[in-house]
């Protein structure tokens, strides 16, 4: 099974979040700042080398919280 994650809102998020192809771990590749994006939405697809392959995917929303307040 190899996971990719898709349909980032804001789009910007593909550059601060990253899945793992192998195990599907969720990893920030950058610092989120709560002033700029509050709310992360994207979709997380698994899909398996059977022939013909199969998928499945989730939702996910990742709320920044402001450690300020």
């Amino acid at each position: 099974v190899t996971f990719t994650a898709t349909s980032f809102v804001p789009p910007s998020g593909k550059d601060v979040i990253s899945v793992n192809p192998k195990t599907g771990e969720i990893h920030l590749t950058a610092a989120l700042d709560f002033e700029e994006v509050s709310i992360y939405d994207f979709r997380i697809e698994a899909r398996d080398q059977g022939w013909p392959p199969l998928s499945g995917h989730c939702s996910v929303e990742l709320e920044v919280l402001d450690v300020n307040d």
